[in-house]
C-alpha cells in the first residue's frame, strides 16, 4: 500500500462486542430521546464532542490525549467516531456501529463525520464543548445548512435518571463508604495524606472490580486532606503528616464506567478543640437542614436560600465557599457537569422524582482564626415522589469522626 492509498478511515471491528455499563434498551431510550431533540430543532444529525455526551448515548467513554473524538447521532444512524490509536476498543465498547480515523493526513476525523452525515444537512453540536477551531472545521467539511447548539436540551435530558442509572448510582454510593472505611482505618498520627488516599482508593478499585468484573477500571480517586489543605474541597494530596489535633478531609469518588459519586466527611485526628467542635456542629446542622429541604417540587435557589438563612443567623455566610449540592451521573473532575441542577442561588430548577442530588455544604474558617480550616459533609439523595432516599451510609459528625 502507498502513502496515497492509506484510507482516511475505516471500521475496524476487532473481536467482539464487550458488555456495556447498561443494556442496549437502555441507550435505545437514550438515543430516542436525543432524535426527539433533534426533531423539535428542525436538525438532522447531532454532532457530539464531550465525553459525557458520548459516553451517555453510546457507552464509549474515551480517552482524547489531544485528539477529536465524537458521536454522530441521525435518525437512523449511532456512529462513534475514533482515532486508530485506539484500535477496535471503541467499537467493542459503544452501542451502535464505528469508523476509526486515520492520521495520515489532517482533518481525517472530520472527514469521517462527513462520511455519515454528508453536507448541507441541519446539525445539532455542543456549543459548551465544541472549540471555535473545531467548529470552524465542522462549517467547513460539513456545510450545514444550519448548526444550532443542543447542548442545554442534553443536558437536561441528563438530568433525569433511570432506574438503571440510580441502580448504578446506588452502588457507586456504596462503594464510597467502603472507600471511607479504608481512610477511617488508614488515619493515624504520623501517616501522610498521600498513604491515606492510596488505602481509600485502592479498596474501592478492588469492590467496583468485584461487583462490575465486564466494566473497563480508570479515574476512581480520592482527595485526602489534613490542616490548611483542608481549606479548599478541592485540593490536590500531598505528603504532608497528619498531627495530633489536626482536622481532616476524607473525599472517596469512585468511578464506574464515567458515572461518578461521592462521600465527604469531616474528621479529627484524636481530639478536636471547643472552637472548632462549635464549627462542625454548626456546619452537620446546616448539612441536615438541606437533606431535609430536598423533595419533589422544590427549587434549587429555594433550598439554598433556606441554608444560606440558616448561616447567616449564625453569623456563618460568610465562611461557605460554593454551592450547597449538584446532580450525579456521568461527570467528573476531567469532563462533563450537569449545571442546571445545582443548588446555587441562581438556579431555578425545580426538583422532580427521579433526579440525584448532593447535600455538601461546607464553611472554611481562614488559617489564624478559632477553629481554622474546611469542614464539609457530602450525602446522595435519590428525589422520590414524596420526598427523598440517602443513599449514603458511612456516618459524619463528632460522635463518629474523632478518630484515634
Amino acid at each position: 500500500m502507498t502513502i496515497t492509498e492509506r484510507p482516511e478511515f475505516l471500521p475496524v471491528h476487532n473481536g467482539e462486542k464487550a458488555p456495556l455499563p447498561f443494556a442496549p434498551d437502555e441507550y435505545d431510550a437514550r438515543l430516542a430521546g436525543l432524535r426527539r431533540i433533534l426533531a423539535q430543532d428542525g436538525l438532522d444529525a447531532a454532532v457530539l464532542t464531550s465525553m459525557h455526551n458520548i459516553a451517555y448515548f453510546s457507552g464509549l467513554l474515551y480517552c482524547a490525549f489531544g485528539r477529536p473524538y465524537g458521536l454522530v447521532v441521525t435518525p437512523d444512524a449511532c456512529v462513534t467516531i475514533s482515532a486508530g490509536i485506539d484500535a477496535g476498543q471503541p467499537w467493542r465498547r459503544s452501542h451502535g456501529d464505528a469508523l476509526t480515523y486515520t492520521d495520515w493526513s489532517r482533518d481525517n476525523f472530520w472527514r469521517a463525520v462527513r462520511h455519515v452525515v454528508g453536507t448541507g444537512r441541519a446539525i445539532g453540536f455542543e456549543a459548551d464543548h465544541m472549540t471555535l477551531a473545531a467548529h470552524e472545521r465542522l462549517m467547513h467539511f460539513l456545510q450545514p445548512a444550519a448548526a444550532r447548539p443542543i447542548h442545554e436540551q442534553t443536558m437536561m435530558q441528563r438530568m433525569r435518571k433511570s432506574d438503571a442509572e440510580r441502580a448504578l448510582i446506588r452502588q457507586g454510593a456504596q462503594v464510597a463508604d467502603i472507600g471511607g472505611a479504608a481512610i477511617r482505618d488508614a488515619v493515624r498520627v504520623g501517616a501522610r495524606e498521600i498513604d491515606v488516599a492510596m488505602a481509600g482508593r485502592d479498596a474501592m478499585e478492588v469492590e467496583i472490580a468485584r461487583r462490575f468484573p465486564d466494566a473497563e477500571y480508570r479515574d476512581t480517586w480520592v482527595w485526602f486532606q489534613s490542616g490548611l489543605n483542608t481549606d479548599g474541597a478541592h485540593n490536590p494530596v500531598t505528603a504532608r503528616a497528619i498531627r495530633h489535633g489536626d482536622i481532616l478531609s476524607l473525599n472517596t469518588f469512585p468511578m464506574i464506567s464515567g458515572y461518578y459519586t461521592a462521600l465527604e466527611r469531616t474528621m479529627f485526628a484524636g481530639t478536636v478543640d471547643d472552637a472548632s467542635l462549635a464549627i462542625w456542629n454548626a456546619n452537620v446542622a446546616a448539612h441536615e437542614l438541606g437533606i431535609s429541604l430536598i423533595r419533589p417540587g422544590v427549587t434549587c435557589s429555594g433550598i439554598t436560600a433556606g441554608i444560606n438563612a440558616f448561616l447567616a443567623a449564625r453569623d456563618l455566610l460568610q465562611y461557605r465557599t460554593f454551592g450547597y449540592g449538584h446532580s450525579f451521573g456521568i461527570l467528573s473532575h476531567y469532563y462533563g457537569r450537569e449545571a442546571g441542577l445545582e443548588l446555587r442561588e441562581d438556579i431555578d430548577t425545580v426538583l422532580e422524582p427521579g433526579m440525584v442530588v448532593s447535600m455538601e455544604p461546607m464553611l472554611t474558617i481562614p488559617e489564624g482564626q478559632p477553629g481554622a480550616g474546611g469542614y464539609r459533609e457530602h450525602d446522595i439523595l435519590i428525589v422520590t415522589e414524596d420526598g427523598a432516599e440517602n443513599i449514603t451510609g458511612f456516618p459524619y459528625g463528632p460522635d463518629h469522626n474523632v478518630i484515634g
